[in-house]
Order: structure tokens, then C-alpha cells, then sequence
């Protein structure tokens, strides 16, 4: 029997507000979530995770607006007068009795008693972070491994042919 596909709904603005590298920035929340998403992309494809990142747009006249940035992540905002919480709530429950692991990330308590009720698993904000600070460690040593500086200068001197050197030091008397 193969393994259900595993989906993360994520509750983007409790994320955001709840994770340190993002609460304390300043400056467009479209840029803050924009980073979300990256982080979260990165993340899940790494996880092979199917990934939905929802976002309130509770009080505007907006209609429900989606974005496909890969073919494993969609970034939701939800349209006038639905909640997060609530698009969260029918999404897991249509994914869960689909048969797919359903992972639902967010800090909001009732949210997480009304999601194991619909068959899905809950995960706090601040867990999710510290997974993902995990996966990011572990790409960095897998690729980077250890990165050491060389001891001796670097400059572009030392990377000239000795005519463009020539060429260069009588430009550089030219202008004293």
C-alpha cells in the first residue's frame, strides 16, 4: 500500500506572529509573507510536503485569491468574511476523509481540538520552526560541509596577468 501524500495547512499570519526571524521585522507585510512562503518552500521540498499557506483577508471586499508559486505549494487568501481558521477547518477535513496525512500548523488552541476532530494532526507554530531550522542546518552541512576561509589575501592583484598590472599601476600614477 503506498503512503498517503502529506499536506501542511499552514495558518500563515499565526506563523508569522509566532516565529522569531519574522515577528520583529519591519517594514511591508507583503515582504514578510513573501519570506514565509520561501522558507515554507524550501521546507517542503525538502519534506516532499504538499504545502497551503492560508491568510486572512477577513475584513476586506476582496474575493478568495490563490497562487500556485511551485507544484507543491499554494498560498491562499481567503475571501471577504472567511477566516483562516474556518478555510483551514473544511480544507483539512476534505483532505483528511480524502485519504491524504493531513498536518495543520498553527498556535490558535481551538483550531487544533477542531482539527483532530476532522482527522488531521496538529502542530504549534514554534515546533514547525524549530523543524525547519533543522532541515535548513542539515542542507547547509550536507552542502556547504565545512567552510574555512583562506589564510592569505585575496585580491585582485594577485589574480592579473603582469601586463594588466603594468597597465593598471601607470593608470593609477597618471591620476596622483
Amino acid at each position: 500500500m503506498a503512503k498517503p501524500e502529506t499536506h501542511y495547512l499552514i495558518d500563515g499570519y499565526n506563523v508569522i506572529h509566532s516565529w522569531p526571524n519574522l515577528k520583529n521585522k519591519t517594514g511591508d507585510l507583503a515582504e514578510v509573507r513573501d519570506k514565509l512562503v520561501d522558507i515554507l518552500t524550501e521546507y517542503g521540498a525538502y519534506e516532499h510536503y504538499r504545502v497551503t499557506v492560508v491568510f486572512d483577508a477577513l475584513f476586506t471586499a476582496d474575493v478568495e485569491h490563490i497562487e500556485n508559486p511551485t507544484a507543491l505549494v499554494t498560498v491562499v487568501y481567503t475571501g471577504a468574511g472567511e477566516t483562516a481558521d474556518s478555510y483551514i477547518e473544511r480544507r483539512a477535513y476534505e483532505l483528511a476523509h480524502g485519504g491524504h496525512e493531513v498536518f495543520v500548523v498553527t498556535s490558535d488552541g481551538a483550531e487544533q481540538s477542531v482539527i483532530l476532530g476532522a482527522g488531521g494532526y496538529r502542530i504549534p507554530s514554534p515546533e514547525l520552526y524549530r523543524r525547519v531550522k533543522a532541515v535548513k542546518e542539515k542542507l547547509r552541512s550536507r552542502y556547504l560541509g565545512k567552510v574555512s576561509l583562506p589564510y592569505t589575501r585575496n585580491d585582485v592583484a594577485g589574480r592579473l596577468d603582469s601586463e594588466t598590472a603594468a597597465k593598471l599601476d601607470k593608470l593609477r600614477r597618471e591620476l596622483e
